[in-house]
């Protein structure tokens, strides 16, 4: 008798150890730990991570097992997993890899339960591997955002990056060391209790909703309570993969539905660590390449912000929606998504951090004002060059300023992964990156015990200390 979709992925979390991974898998891991949990860090006082933290805190009053990265609170593992899944995505800094955003979702819930059962550093890595391999195949066996369909674009009528769930759930199960059979049952009962698919009610109304496309907190939870539920002994619906009529497929709304690209060559190809890209900007990724051009032009020409009579711009070409046209911001969230609002914030050439997102930025005359003055539309070869290679973002940018016309085009953003084609952030690109994030939350020594902790993590026998470090507000004077 053949294994069901949920017991094949149940064998490969079970069945891998930390020493088949691959060197490249191993490092990338080590990045994506990095640079997420710099985020989070970052993002810590903002208004959702602040929200998110309070919550956390009236889950599990006097329980202070787990970390809030960046935070002076402590939460239980159900609450901190919240908050640092929120905290992660809150500036919209972390790393992109199909379906979308990852790391957010699959990270919170391994990080508080390794902290909490204090395990050791290859098990988090293991874990934060097999948690993104096996997304980033969810994401590619179903319905995506950047679908090309007789060379034209297709937005999907449901979209969001729900199936994280699973992700996220193996990772638990793994640390909590379960059996393959538990952990097929986590499996499937997280597809039962998977938190719906939003994302494209959020594209097509303005002003968008604060919790963003798909709230982190809730997933991140519904994949805690699918490990617990199987760990306490529940048992799942063995066949909710392997029905496209009435299974997961259906529920989760898409149209599109591909096991083999679930399921093949699992546990002995590993794509993640390919595809996954880093954000340079705290700001929507459909805008970084032209956020690169602008930037290089402004600097090439000595041109400061104010002297631009006009900007124009060509890239994605799913960016028509509300969420990326809006020119209506009144809260930061709405101006991580809109192009121009964005692209005028790039003009300042500021420091590429949470500065971005301070009100006296968002909100400020000159940004507003040269807002009035740039224009947006798709590139017209992105559903070509989309459609051969998935990793190209055709960007092109026009600038008057000087009495002169600026124009400069490019296809891959920095942040994407080099075998795409593009530039990658180097390791000290993303430890400066962490530093950056850190910057007033975290004392210095800290900081720098703790970019030479993730880039070592293999050796820790107990990652407890380690995580618990990056919690408390510890700023030099």
């Amino acid at each position: 008798m053949s294994l069901s979709i949920s017991q094949q992925l149940a064998q490969f979390t079970t069945s891998t150890r930390y020493d088949d991974l691959p060197a490249d898998v191993v490092h990338e891991s080590k990045r994506i730990l990095l640079d997420s949990i710099g985020c989070a860090i970052g993002g810590i006082e903002l208004h959702k991570s602040r929200i998110a933290v309070r919550f956390a805190e009236a889950q599990s009053p006097g329980d202070t097992s787990a970390t809030i990265f960046g935070s002076s609170v402590r939460s239980s593992i159900f609450g901190a997993s919240f908050a640092n899944g929120e905290a992660i995505n809150a500036l919209d800094f972390d790393a992109v890899l199909p379906p979308g955003h990852v790391s957010p979702y699959v990270l919170p819930g391994l990080l508080a339960v390794a902290e909490v059962d204090r395990s050791s550093g290859r098990d988090v890595l293991l874990a934060t591997a097999i948690s993104h391999e096996m997304t980033n195949r969810f994401g590619k066996a179903m319905d995506y955002i950047r679908d090309i369909v007789d060379g034209k674009h297709r937005m999907p009528d449901v979209l969001g990056y729900a199936s994280s769930v699973f992700g996220a759930t193996a990772a638990v199960t793994l640390l909590r060391g379960a059996s393959t059979e538990v952990t097929s049952h986590a499996l499937s009962i997280a597809a039962s209790i998977s938190p719906v698919n939003s994302h494209r009610s959020w594209l097509d109304h303005a002003p968008v909703s604060t919790i963003k496309y798909t709230m982190a907190g809730p997933i991140v939870q519904a994949a805690l309570t699918a490990a617990y539920m199987a760990i306490l002994g529940h048992r799942g619906d063995p066949a909710v993969f392997d029905d496209p009529e009435h299974g997961y497929r259906k529920f989760i709304g898409s149209s599109r539905w591909q096991p083999e690209r679930l399921l093949g060559s699992l546990g002995s190809e590993w794509f993640f660590q390919k595809e996954n890209a880093f954000k340079v900007y705290p700001h929507c990724r459909a805008l970084h390449g032209l956020l690169d051009i602008l930037v290089g032009i402004l600097d090439q020409n000595s041109i400061e912000s104010g002297e631009i009579q006009a900007i124009r711009a060509w890239g994605e070409g799913h960016t028509e929606f509300a969420c990326w046209t809006t020119r209506d911001i009144s809260d930061p969230v709405d101006g991580q998504f809109s192009a121009t609002h964005g692209l005028a914030v790039g003009a300042l050439r500021l420091p590429k951090s949470k500065i971005w997102h301070d009100p006296n930025v968002v909100l400020t005359p000159p940004v507003m004002d040269l807002m009035s003055r740039i224009t947006y539309g798709t590139h017209p070869d992105w559903a070509r060059l989309v459609a051969t290679d998935p990793a190209a973002r055709p960007s092109r940018v026009e600038v008057d300023a000087h009495g002169q016309t600026f124009v400069a085009e490019l296809i891959y953003p920095k942040g994407t992964p080099g075998a795409a084609g593009g530039s990658e952030m180097s390791d000290s690109e993303l430890a400066d990156k962490f530093r950056l994030n850190a910057e007033g939350v975290l004392s210095r020594d800290v900081t720098e015990r703790a970019v030479e902790g993730f880039f070592e993590m293999e050796k820790m026998e107990d990652v407890s200390p380690f995580l618990k470090s990056l919690g408390a507000l510890s700023a030099d004077a």
